[in-house]
């Protein structure tokens, strides 16, 4: 009986250490544009991009969106307000482990050009 018990709780303990999702490195930059519409240009670049958007909220500066294309992509998206200027932080993660940052550089410069801030 006490056997059963120990296999019961070595099996709940490997499927909660599966549900955990990495923590991801984010990528920031600042762009000379307000913060809100920062924020509205990112996550319509999310929904262009095929990005299911699950969580968005303007007063935090913050949203989540998922690509279910395999193996499947979450994007977090944060934006902080400098002045007249944002801050910018995303992280991503593909099939549930952490994407290197620099690899989220053609989507920051995609906002950017979203924005009119390209060079």
């Amino acid at each position: 009986m006490i056997g059963i018990r120990w296999v019961a709780v070595g099996l709940l303990v490997m499927l909660s250490g599966c549900a955990a999702t990495p923590p991801s490195e984010p990528r920031e930059l600042t762009y000379q544009a307000p913060a809100e519409e920062t924020f509205r240009a990112g996550v319509s670049l999310m929904v262009e991009q095929g990005y299911v958007v699950r969580h968005a909220d303007l007063s935090l500066g913050r949203a989540e969106g998922m690509l279910a294309r395999w193996p499947g992509y979450r994007l977090l998206l944060e934006v902080d307000e400098m002045g007249n200027a944002s801050q910018v932080r995303v992280s991503a993660w593909r099939g549930g482990q952490p994407m290197p940052p620099i690899r989220l550089d053609p989507w920051l410069v995609a906002l950017q050009e979203r924005l009119g801030l390209a060079p």
